[in-house]
C-alpha cells in the first residue's frame, strides 16, 4: 500500500500498524517513542452516522491527533488556513476501516470529515488542548466553516 502523504505543511499521516490473531485485531494509537507532537490534553470518540460530516472547521491553537481506525470509512478533507491561497490546498483522503491511519493537524488547518460507510463510523481524537478549557471555562477554540454559508471551504 502506497503512504499517503499530505502536501500540506505540519500534517502527518502515519498508517497504524495492526496486530491480528485469532482474537481479532489490535493497533496502537499512542506511543512516547513516537511522539510526533504535543502529547495529548483530552482523549474522545465520536460516532458519526453514515453520510454525515463534521466540520469543516479548524483551530487557532489547537493541535487534534485522530485516529481513524474503524468501524467506518471516512473521507478526510483538508484546506491550509495558512495559506494564501488555502482553496489550492485542498486535499482529500479515504482513511478508516480500510485504510487505519493517526492523522496529525496543527492549528489552523481546516478540516472536516465525511462517513462514506453505510454504517456508523468511530472516529478518535487526542487533541493537545482541553475543549473549552480547564472546568470548561474558556471559550472553545474553533471556527466553524461549516456553519458559515458563504464559506469557501466546501465538502462537495
Amino acid at each position: 500500500m502506497n503512504k499517503l502523504v499530505p502536501k500540506i505543511p505540519g500534517v502527518k499521516m502515519m498508517d497504524c500498524v495492526q496486530y491480528f490473531d485469532a482474537r481479532g485485531r489490535m493497533i496502537e494509537l499512542w506511543r512516547e517513542d513516537e511522539v510526533v507532537y504535543t502529547p495529548p490534553a483530552m482523549v474522545y470518540f465520536s460516532a458519526t452516522k453514515p453520510g454525515q460530516q463534521r466540520g469543516p472547521h479548524s483551530h487557532e491553537f489547537q493541535t487534534d491527533c485522530f485516529a481513524f481506525t474503524g468501524p467506518g470509512d471516512f473521507e478526510i478533507h483538508l484546506w491550509d488556513g495558512r495559506s494564501e491561497v488555502p482553496l489550492e490546498t485542498h486535499e482529500v483522503f479515504i482513511v478508516g476501516s480500510s485504510r487505519p491511519v493517526r492523522l496529525i493537524i496543527p492549528p489552523k488547518v481546516i478540516h472536516g470529515y465525511k462517513n462514506i460507510s453505510a454504517y456508523e463510523g468511530v472516529v478518535l481524537n487526542l487533541p493537545d488542548r482541553l475543549y473549552k478549557g480547564v472546568d470548561k471555562q474558556e471559550p472553545v477554540d474553533e471556527v466553524r466553516w461549516e456553519n458559515n454559508q458563504e464559506s469557501p471551504y466546501k465538502m462537495e
